[in-house]
């Protein structure tokens, strides 16, 4: 039985220092990490390692319910995936906690998981309608968005 931590973060210059100090805290024998990935993604090099190695009585641990997942119907799948498979799932920040073999985690903690999840997809939903208006914003004045070109002209 093994206590197994998922990290993630979207940019590859942001850093998971924070969410590995935390994990490591909690005892995770090994942590997983995907850099620069969207949480949008089912598929992660990572993530798909630690679900392909966890087996019943695993226990996956995250910083938050958002770093496992983006999707709310692929953070519901993967919860029940675990459920299905006699996995324990825990997110540290969000309070969250589910065991199979036992009461841990029923009705209630599939309702805050949900109600988080969608959270957590409506805040990249809204960061890219953000962009887009932005951008839709900056062509109708003429500008281009996104870096200014380098041409021969420049040092």
């Amino acid at each position: 039985m093994a206590r197994l931590g998922y990290a993630r973060v979207s940019l590859a210059d942001q850093n998971t220092d924070l969410q590995f100090r935390e994990l490591e805290a909690a005892g995770c024998e090994r942590i997983y990490k995907d850099q620069g990935i969207s949480g949008t993604r089912a598929s992660r090099p990572e993530l798909d390692r630690m679900l392909d190695r966890l087996g019943p009585g695993d226990e996956v641990v995250v910083w938050k319910l958002d770093r496992l997942g983006r999707s709310t119907r692929h953070l519901l799948e993967l919860l029940d995936g675990f459920k299905g498979r006699g996995i324990k799932f825990q997110s540290l920040r969000d309070g969250i906690a589910t065991d199979p073999a036992s009461e841990v985690g029923g009705a209630m903690a599939q309702a805050m998981v949900t109600i988080i999840s969608a959270f957590a997809q409506l805040e990249r939903d809204q960061l890219s309608e953000r962009t887009k208006a932005g951008m839709a914003a900056r062509g109708a004045k003429g500008t281009k968005a996104g870096r200014r070109g380098i041409t021969t002209d420049h040092e």
